[in-house]
């Protein structure tokens, strides 16, 4: 009698376990430093969720929004670490690791949005997403539009000479000081979550930024004209860490990356058509909102900041610039 209960308990223990184990729930870190507000959150909870519920629970996504894990440079760190599994983040960290992919920071390599989505899909991108991924291991799951890149400042600006002199905000990153170098600016790195109170105490008298993010950011309180220079047409890659994407059975990491695609769909679409309001809105704020000469700008660039400069080919930024 003992013998069959001590063999029934036996066998209860392994149902016990394996139902357990069967519904084990892996906890990832997703980190980006975006506000609560921006697509770029609501579409990462968004694609947190989808991944548990197509995942059947057996992984749990926590959504880290506004630098809560770091800086941007902190949570690319975190991901080469394995102590981030997912981040959203420019190919201007990227191309700390693998300098090419950098390239389409260069100024004016884009003509518009659905220029950069194209390039998303071609080989050169491939090849480019591929390099960056032997160099770390981690894996560019997905592009999101960002914003087409414009200025705001103190004063009014309508050509590049208008910049000579300014104590500019610009990202720590080479391609981005491109632009704001060639005009005569004088350019200061400050973190992201910084600038607004920089911009408020006069630290810097402009900065650079698409006009979601301006808006976001509440830089249209502390700046009251907006320069439409359309310098980068800017991006973010998704990004799962070697430790996560390696631990991936193959149909979890289709699972992973369909999700990913789909809600850098849903952040693209939402930032393009929020673009093309909030011109009228920034007016209707009292805000200077300037058209400038967009050739004026593009060669200075070209004269003055050479591809070279960054490590970047020649033949990388024709080809980008060819796709059509």
């Amino acid at each position: 009698m003992k013998h069959r209960l001590k063999t029934l308990l036996g066998a209860a223990a392994v149902i016990v376990a394996s139902t357990l184990s069967a519904h084990a729930e892996t906890v990832l870190k997703w980190a980006h430093v975006y506000e609560t507000s921006e697509p770029f959150h609501t579409d990462s909870v968004w694609a947190a969720g989808e991944i548990a519920k197509r995942t059947n629970g057996r992984y749990k996504i926590d959504v880290y929004p506004a630098s809560q894990l770091g800086k941007e440079a902190d949570i690319n760190q975190g991901l080469k670490l394995g102590t981030v599994d997912i981040i959203i983040s420019g190919s201007s960290f990227a191309a700390r690791d693998h300098k090419p992919i950098g390239v389409t920071y260069y100024p004016y390599i884009f003509r518009d949005p659905s220029h950069l989505i194209a390039y998303t899909k071609s080989d050169i991108f491939k090849r480019l997403a591929k390099g960056y991924e032997d160099k770390t291991g981690n894996h560019i799951a997905a592009v999101t539009y960002y914003g087409t890149r414009h200025t705001t400042s103190n004063k009014p600006i309508s050509k590049c000479a208008d910049l000579q002199g300014v104590k500019m905000r610009v990202p720590d990153v080479p391609a981005y000081l491109a632009m704001p170098r060639a005009c005569g600016a004088n350019t200061t790195p400050i973190a992201f979550a910084e600038v607004y109170l920089a911009l408020q105490n006069g630290t810097v008298d402009a900065q650079e930024n698409p006009l979601t993010t301006i808006e976001a950011k509440k830089f249209y309180e502390v700046q009251k004209n907006i320069v439409l220079t359309g310098h980068i047409v800017d991006h973010l890659n998704t990004l799962f860490s070697k430790k996560l994407w390696t631990s991936l059975s193959d149909e979890d990491k289709k699972i992973f990356s369909d999700v990913a695609q789909e809600a850098s769909v849903r952040s693209s679409k939402s930032i393009d058509a929020r673009e093309k309001e909030l011109v009228d809105e920034f007016k209707k704020k009292g805000l200077t909102v300037t058209e400038v000469d967009k050739a004026d700008f593009l060669k200075n660039v070209v004269e003055k900041v050479k591809l070279e400069e960054f490590g970047y080919e020649k033949a990388d930024w024709e080809a980008v610039r060819a796709i059509k």
